[in-house]
């Protein structure tokens, strides 16, 4: 299927690994001209590399920005005035027991999950209605309704993205403009591979009996039983960031393995 992104502009913030990494991949393989963004000029680099060559797209390039830093964000959308589309990935995640969640960790969790989002669309959002066409998508969580009671802080943040993504899209109407939000299920990204191979040492067990007993235990109601592959996730985002999903606006889309049970 052709998805008609060549040439379509995209920033994908947190890209350099994970569901971000297969997100400005996926992009890159479609045609469309990618910008990959992480912390470091070495992780940004190596990401560019590998992308144009899995893809043979050379139009991908990168910046470094902390998505914690205003002034950061400031330098980048300097740089990169437009975009057709915007991927919203970048978020931070830490297991904290509620108590011990300080109000600098509060902040810092919005500070990066939801107003990098923020101040990103600020920017590119009626520059996007001024063309009449473009795509902005939220990277949320099943946990935005299945709020973990492992790291709470971090759920309320995907949980407020649904928000700030459904009232955007409120003000696209009569446009070719749509914004929508994903909610990927857990899924084995760098930060989770080395988590779980982590546990499987310490309980001398093996990978694949760790992720069975994370879905007992921890993730029950999950229709498919496993981790998600960031590809899976990158397939999703990808048609909402295509002209063929002009029908879908101010949707929080699932991509959870059938884990959530709620209507809504």
């Amino acid at each position: 299927m052709n998805l008609q992104l060549k040439d379509k502009t995209a920033l994908v913030t947190g890209s350099t690994a994970g569901i971000g990494y297969s997100i400005a991949k996926q992009l890159a393989q479609e045609g469309a001209i990618v910008t990959v963004t992480g912390r470091t000029q070495k992780r940004v680099d190596e990401a560019v590399n590998s992308i144009k060559k899995e893809t043979g797209n050379e139009n991908v390039a990168g910046i470094t920005v902390d998505f914690s830093n205003a002034e950061d964000i400031n330098n980048l959308t300097e740089q990169l005035t437009e975009v057709d589309i915007l991927i919203n990935n970048v978020a931070i995640f830490e297991p904290k027991e509620f108590k011990a969640i300080t109000d600098d960790d509060w902040f810092n969790f919005f500070n990066v999950n939801v107003m990098s989002g923020v101040r990103l669309s600020r920017v590119y959002f009626d520059k996007m209605i001024a063309k009449n066409w473009g795509r902005i998508i939220f990277i949320a969580s099943e946990s935005a309704l299945n709020i973990p009671k492992e790291m709470i802080h971090y759920g309320v943040t995907k949980t407020a993205m649904l928000g700030l993504s459904r009232g955007l899209a409120e003000l696209t109407k009569n446009t070719n403009v749509t914004v929508n939000t994903v909610m990927p299920g857990p899924t084995l990204s760098e930060g989770v591979g080395g988590f779980i191979e982590k546990i499987a040492r310490d309980k001398n067990q093996t990978v694949e009996e760790v992720e069975k007993d994370f879905f007992v235990s921890m993730r029950p109601t999950s229709i498919i039983q496993r981790f998600l592959t960031t590809d899976e996730i990158a397939n999703t985002v990808t048609y909402l960031a295509s002209p063929l999903s002009a029908a879908t606006n101010g949707a929080a889309i699932r991509a959870e393995g059938g884990l959530l049970t709620t209507a809504v």
